[in-house]
């Protein structure tokens, strides 16, 4: 089972990297916040969706499994997401939609469960437009069972 993420380690992680989220000429975050926003955020979803059935990755930085289901256990898994870390901090705040980036190419999609994750999504909030502002206490809310 995955631990729990601490919230406000989450916000904090989430809000570094934010400006960077609402406009992409803003330079992006250095290496080690790009990584926490990215980790954090993706145990979050291993941890309100456990299971085994499809994995997540976010590379160079996560790879999580999630959503009950079949189990997988060695080789390649049947049910793979893949996406860029900023495409998925994207996913995972709701800037951008599932869809979207399945069909613009910024979200690879593999295996009959692999589309489940989109149903979980998205998992933290930002004010949207605001550039600068910090996040607020109830930013995480819970996502829906798959």
């Amino acid at each position: 089972m995955t631990p729990p993420v601490d919230p406000q380690a989450l916000r904090a992680a989430v809000a570094a990297v934010q400006d960077w989220l609402l406009d992409e000429a803003t330079p992006p975050p250095d290496r080690v916040a790009l990584a926490a926003a990215v980790r954090l955020t993706a145990r979050t979803l291993a941890a309100a969706a456990p299971g085994k059935s499809v994995e997540v990755r976010v590379p160079p930085f996560v790879a999580v499994q999630c959503v009950s289901g079949p189990r997988h256990t060695r080789g390649t898994p049947p049910n793979v997401v893949e996406t860029d870390p900023r495409t998925w901090l994207l996913l995972v705040t709701g800037l951008t939609g599932f869809d979207e980036a399945s069909s613009g190419g910024r979200l690879s999609l593999s295996g009959s469960r692999a589309g489940a994750v989109a149903s979980l999504l998205p998992l933290v909030r930002l004010p949207a437009g605001k550039r600068g502002e910090t996040l607020p206490e109830d930013s995480r809310f819970e996502p829906r069972p798959p």
